[in-house]
């Protein structure tokens, strides 16, 4: 039986995001062969892959406010910048994968992508089916899109795989970033977040180290709860990359002992 499993890997980790533009190409490149050996290890596992726009299409986005609305003839330019940025960072991520026998096929989310008020309302989901089918890996990223309110609009990576969880059914999502995971006031990794125990986590949680228009951690938990409260039979886990192993770990072993898992109850 396949197993099929979002994978997103943090803008904060495969770029800084305290210098614009700046791409971490040796740990984008441990991770894929994490991500390979993975894929070798465990033939039933189907995975959808994605990542930030960490120092790319943040910084783009910040002088913009791109995030929230486009309107005028400045603020279209800055959302055509932004969807440049976010463009090349794939390009960068995607070829790295490549390299490393990962067989990542790019799809662009902004040549399908219409939000409403900030939420995805449509993305193309056949041409994933159809990759996932043909033993491909999928590699979407946050991405601009052209909002039917706002104009314009970012969707994060995890907006994308909030839609997408509804149509394709994944059984599991890891968010892979610099934090070991959820920490609580005495800076300790909270092993188990349902939305019965995230009113009292919520004090704990912070933004982005770094420029970031999507929400930083806060935001991602709250997004990821809801997310399980919709979907009880799915699970959450957000964990570090920083250290080699840990991805190839998750992926392989859904019960591993590190990080934060966000589960229905």
């Amino acid at each position: 039986m396949e197993e099929l499993v979002f994978l997103k890997l943090g803008g904060s980790l495969i770029t800084d995001k305290t210098r614009p533009y700046a791409l971490l190409p040796d740990r984008v490149r441990r991770l894929a062969q994490e991500v390979r050996e993975a894929q070798e290890r465990s033939p039933r596992l189907r995975l959808v892959l994605a990542h930030g726009s960490g120092s790319f299409g943040h910084y783009a986005a910040a002088p913009y406010g791109t995030r929230d609305g486009v309107h005028t003839p400045e603020q279209w330019r800055g959302f055509v910048e932004v969807a440049a940025a976010a463009a090349r960072l794939n390009r960068l991520v995607t070829e790295l994968f490549l390299e490393e026998g990962v067989p990542a096929f790019s799809l662009q989310p902004s040549a399908s992508l219409r939000c409403r008020d900030g939420e995805v309302a449509y993305l193309e989901v056949g041409t994933i089916r159809e990759a996932l089918a043909r033993g491909l890996t999928p590699l979407i990223y946050g991405d601009v899109a052209l909002d039917e309110v706002r104009g314009g609009t970012i969707a994060s990576t995890e907006d994308l795989f909030i839609y997408l969880a509804g149509v394709l059914a994944p059984r599991r999502i890891l968010l892979v970033g610099q934090a070991a995971g959820v920490l609580d006031g005495q800076g300790e990794v909270i092993p188990r977040i349902t939305p019965a125990t995230f009113p009292s986590i919520r004090p704990f949680l912070s933004g982005s180290q770094g420029v970031d228009v999507t929400g930083g951690m806060a935001g991602k938990v709250a997004q990821m709860v809801g997310l399980v409260e919709h979907w009880p039979d799915l699970v959450v886990h957000i964990l570090s990359g920083l250290e080699p192993g840990m991805v190839r770990r998750a992926l392989l072993e859904p019960e591993a002992p590190f990080g934060t898992r966000i589960v229905a109850r």
